[in-house]
């Protein structure tokens, strides 16, 4: 078990060894001979990507995905040079040289990427690794249709940079029954049929759930790996891995018609007990929550009253015995009681945007740390 800061207002506990079973669960779901990579973009959606992707290289994995370069710069030093590491937001202008100097693997979306990394190639005399990646539907990222055509014969005459994988992205994965599923997969195959012979990834986590014909090469799991469900409509197959819990710094009695918080927007209507809470949007705790959240202390619910405010939210705590809760005490936010998609519901938003918005002030403590490749290993085997 590993700590992180000692005199937050919450701890938030990452659970390494259930990050591992999700990839095994999700690894078991693959058609042989596919692969699966670990998504620990935005710091591993915000819980951590050394940690995390120390736990997924000690299960196996030994493909990962980040959004941007600097991610890809920070993560190598925790992983050995057996472990690939994808720039999916591409090749930023000028970067080049950074991105090979750093032994990462740019995803190519456009012919200017495409032509700088093939240029750096040329310029240091050496073949560089490359992902391209096609639009399929999602008219987000990736190459479309004429481009990737020009790109295939250029690549078919120069072989300018060594292409590991041909790639696209699933927009409606979540949903099974989307027509846009099977149209992207038509299309995916037509773009990725300009590149024979090189592997294909294509499916994201709830990719893995529509059926092998999705699964290619190489799935590209990420939301999943940490808990979310990546069925919209059905049970989460996957082990919570995330609880936070915040603490209590004061309670008051109040009486009718007082009110709390920012704008008095919560009026008491009965005679109550309120506990403050030392967790507020700062954190992460959106102000959406001041409507409909809840927090969980001994299995009981206990909603937010009033505005969340930057540093705090106020709870109704009058369902709890007296003399069960005191300052210090602790109430689940996320947890056995209250998921993470749960309580993004009640904002009306995804697991994902929970995640990847927890603050940094939070105490952070790693189940199964200590069971993962130490770093100085790691270290070691740059060298």
């Amino acid at each position: 078990m590993t700590h992180h800061g000692q005199f937050g207002g919450a701890t938030l506990t990452v659970d390494l060894r259930a990050v591992r079973a999700n990839y095994r669960f999700l690894r078991s779901r693959l058609r042989v001979p596919a692969l699966c990579s670990g998504v620990v973009k935005a710091n591993a959606y915000g819980l951590g990507a050394s940690y995390v992707a120390r736990a997924l290289f000690a299960e196996g994995c030994r493909h990962f995905f980040v959004a941007h370069l600097d991610e890809g710069v920070a993560l190598r030093p925790y992983l050995p040079r057996t472990a690939a590491i994808y720039i999916l937001n591409g090749l930023p202008r000028g970067a080049a040289r950074d991105c090979a100097a750093s032994g990462l693997v740019p995803v190519l979306n456009s012919l200017e990427q495409a032509e700088a990394w093939a240029a750096c190639a040329h310029q240091l005399k050496r073949s560089l690794p490359a992902v391209i990646q096609v639009d399929s539907g999602m008219n987000r990222l990736g190459l479309p249709a004429k481009d990737a055509a020009i790109l295939a014969d250029t690549h078919a005459r120069t072989g300018a940079f060594d292409l590991r994988y041909v790639m696209s992205h699933l927009a409606c994965a979540d949903m099974p029954e989307h027509e846009a599923n099977a149209m992207q997969l038509a299309a995916f195959k037509r773009l990725a049929a300009l590149f024979p012979e090189v592997p294909r990834s294509f499916a994201n986590s709830s990719g893995i759930f529509l059926g092998p014909e999705y699964h290619f090469s190489l799935a590209r799991p990420g939301a999943a790996l940490y808990g979310v469900n990546p069925n919209s409509a059905g049970a989460n197959p996957m082990q919570g891995v995330v609880k936070l819990a915040a603490r209590v710094i004061q309670l008051r009695d109040v009486q009718p018609g007082d009110c709390s918080g920012y704008g008095w927007d919560y009026r008491a209507e009965s005679a109550m007990r309120l506990a403050t809470l030392s967790i507020g949007y700062a954190d992460g705790f959106h102000r959406a929550w001041g409507k409909n959240g809840a927090v969980f202390f001994e299995g009981l619910r206990l909603p937010v009253v009033g505005r969340v405010s930057m540093d705090s939210i106020v709870i109704d705590a009058s369902a709890v015995a007296p003399g069960r809760i005191g300052p210090d005490s602790e109430v689940e936010v996320i947890g056995d009681y209250q998921p993470v998609d749960d309580l993004a519901a009640a904002a009306g938003t995804i697991g994902y945007e929970v995640l990847t918005g927890l603050g940094s002030r939070y105490q952070r403590i790693y189940l199964g740390a200590e069971e993962n490749v130490p770093s100085a290993l790691l270290e070691d085997s740059l060298q």
